[in-house]
């Protein structure tokens, strides 16, 4: 039972090796980005959501942060795309790994910190020991601000795998259930069928709202050290 209800999670294979970069790389496939295309509604839907989204997500960003803004919206393109794929039937979710998500999750959060290394070493450093600080407190505290700074990224990761994994595991429980019920009761599997239907369009939200979460706080770092 716990074989098969965590086989969606599982890597798939192709001729006995790991497909993760090939599906990784499949999105990048969805997102046209040739100049010498002919404008259609879709690509003008895509277009503007990302300005938009580019917009609201860098304003409070001071010039150093803004050069951050090509990354931030691939990263965002990404997992968005990444996860809703992951909701069609017979496919996996690369964001459901959280070694993949860490392998996002360190390396932005610690160019964030070594930015502010770099550019506000005085302030970022400051965090660590609040002024005003009762002495006895120092050590205690200097420790307590260290350990969060550094589960930081793992907070990050954690975040996205949890709710991207809750989510397709409950619609794995629930289609399971409709197809037991399908022979038992006609009325319950259409309850069920209802169920899941609203899961579903609830976990595209889910996909839409993690995505945009990931790269928000992957950006409130940034502003914090830029």
């Amino acid at each position: 039972m716990n074989e098969n209800l965590f086989t969606p999670f599982s890597t798939p294979t192709i001729l006995g090796q790991p497909a993760t970069i090939p599906i990784i790389m499949f999105p990048t496939l969805l997102i046209p980005a040739s100049k010498h295309l002919i404008d259609n509604r879709l690509i003008t839907i895509q277009q503007n959501l990302i300005k938009l989204t580019l917009k609201q997500m860098m304003m409070p960003h001071s010039a150093k942060g803004q050069s951050w803004s090509l990354m931030l919206m691939s990263l965002i393109t990404f997992i968005t795309v990444t996860n809703l794929l992951g909701l069609l039937p017979h496919s996996f979710t690369p964001t459901t790994q959280l070694s993949m998500n860490l392998a996002m999750a360190i390396p932005l959060w610690a160019g964030t910190i070594i930015a502010g290394l770099r550019f506000k070493t005085k302030s970022s450093l400051a965090h660590i020991l609040p002024q005003g600080t009762p002495t006895p407190l120092i050590p205690m505290l200097v420790v307590i601000e260290t350990i969060s700074l550094l589960i930081q990224p793992m907070a990050l990761a954690v975040r996205l795998t949890a709710n991207i994994t809750a989510g397709h595991l409950l619609m794995h429980l629930i289609g399971n259930t409709m197809l037991t019920l399908l022979t038992i009761s006609l009325s319950a599997t259409l309850l069920t069928s209802m169920l899941l239907t609203l899961l579903t369009i609830l976990e595209i939200a889910v996909a839409l709202i993690q995505a945009y979460i990931f790269t928000l706080l992957v950006s409130l770092y940034l502003q914090n050290n830029t």
